[in-house]
């Protein structure tokens, strides 16, 4: 497998992939949600659902939307699966995420970080605002980063790329079966 990483937006099959990761990722691994992670947001017309691929496979998530009109963003919902947390997969969607709200005119991005992943968004760029406090039972710190001086540069991946999916059995995932 290759080591490239790529970022795109979705289309609909990949959106899926999107939804797998996250209920992969939150609900059944770090039990964070109950049932689903699907909120509000997934359905606003203005929110980015973005996934990463690590050679063929789609490896990531991350979600971007803006606030309000003043270029305050929101980058939330990063999950990489597991076999994929120790390459640059991570990295490349916060960049993504970043470069896409700047790109929309945004001026400054935040997120609710887990308190053991503060320091890798610190070495992105990003700032501790405020002290941890609780988000869905767990410890999490509020960060952000100016969006100024963001290096519109982003991966695409080729559109007809045959993609090899990494997720897991995908008719477990209630958000996922026919109905």
């Amino acid at each position: 497998m290759t080591n490239q990483v790529s970022c795109w937006s979705p289309g609909p099959i990949e959106r899926s992939c999107h939804f797998a990761i996250r209920h992969q990722v939150f609900v059944e691994e770090q039990g964070v949600m109950v049932l689903t992670d699907v909120d509000r947001w997934d359905d606003d017309c203005d929110t980015i659902h973005v996934v990463a691929a690590h050679g063929s496979e789609i490896a990531g998530t991350v979600r971007v939307y803006p606030l309000d009109d003043y270029g305050r963003w929101k980058g939330d919902r990063l999950a990489v699966l597991p076999a994929h947390r120790a390459s640059l997969v991570g990295m490349r969607l916060v960049r993504f995420a970043v470069a896409t709200a700047a790109a929309a005119g945004g001026l400054v991005m935040e997120a609710s970080v887990q308190l053991p992943n503060v320091t890798f968004f610190e070495r992105l760029g990003w700032r501790c605002d405020g002290e941890p406090t609780s988000y869905y039972g767990l410890p999490h710190q509020s960060m952000t980063i100016t969006l100024d001086n963001v290096d519109p540069v982003v991966a695409v991946v080729d559109s007809v790329a045959v993609l090899r999916l990494a997720v897991g059995d995908l008719s477990r995932n209630p958000l996922l079966v026919n109905s």
